[in-house]
């Protein structure tokens, strides 16, 4: 159920009526309807699981630290200076691993706290970090989305982050084969297949694409939200 907009002129008459603590109140309830605030990640809770889980930290505990150092540095940033930051961290922390060769399955989605813990990845849990990261610092799940591609010089399959300035707009694209950040038109590499967020499923098209489902139809996505919520996220 939407809120309603006051007048302008009668929202400025209102608030001068107001002492300090009331007019605080309705600024953090601006906040919280727009979306802005974040809850907040304890990373001690969560270095604390994943020893429990995964076992001593040992390297990994240094880049987890470097994570939470990032974040707390990008909050409030221009969201384009978040996209280079994100995207520059995890291409430089995380090595290209197969999953065969690093969890000895054929696809599994790792979390980024098992990403950082292991230094590796393969092109999902690349896409899956930066997700994630962005969305902690603000950026609006509709600016995101994990798209699948077929990857047309290495001929497989591929995950890449986009982001959508607009819902329309062509998008950006976060990719670990490449460190720079170009529009989707100019990816004439990749082929995008299908494209997900934690709010739908989306096809390929003009304007952004068309929604045909929800996330819940992705196993795996279920799958990674359950591990992460084990890890200590909320």
């Amino acid at each position: 159920m939407g809120v309603p907009a006051l007048p302008l002129r009668r929202l400025v008459s209102f608030q001068q009526h107001l002492g300090r603590p009331a007019k605080a109140l309705i600024l953090l309830v601006c906040l919280v309807v727009a979306g802005v605030l974040q809850a907040d990640w304890d990373f001690t809770l969560i270095n604390t699981r994943a020893e429990q889980l995964y076992g001593p930290l040992g390297e990994g505990r240094g880049r987890i630290s470097d994570w939470q150092r990032l974040l707390e540095q990008q909050q409030g940033k221009p969201e384009q200076q978040q996209l280079k930051a994100v995207n520059q961290f995890f291409n430089l922390r995380l090595r290209f691993r197969d999953d065969i060769v690093l969890w000895r399955v054929k696809d599994y989605w790792a979390t980024p706290v098992e990403a950082l813990f292991r230094g590796a990845g393969d092109c999902e849990d690349f896409a899956i970090a930066k997700y994630f990261s962005l969305r902690q610092l603000g950026v609006p799940s509709e600016k995101l989305r994990i798209t699948y591609v077929k990857a047309l010089r290495q001929n497989q399959a591929h995950m890449v982050l986009t982001y959508y300035p607009q819902p329309s707009a062509i998008p950006l694209v976060l990719d670990n084969l490449i460190d720079a950040i170009e529009p989707a038109n100019r990816r004439t590499d990749l082929v995008p297949v299908y494209a997900f967020n934690a709010e739908g499923l989306w096809l390929p098209g003009a304007g952004g694409g068309k929604q045909v489902g929800d996330a819940k139809r992705l196993s795996r996505w279920q799958d990674l939200l359950r591990k992460m919520r084990a890890e200590g996220f909320p």
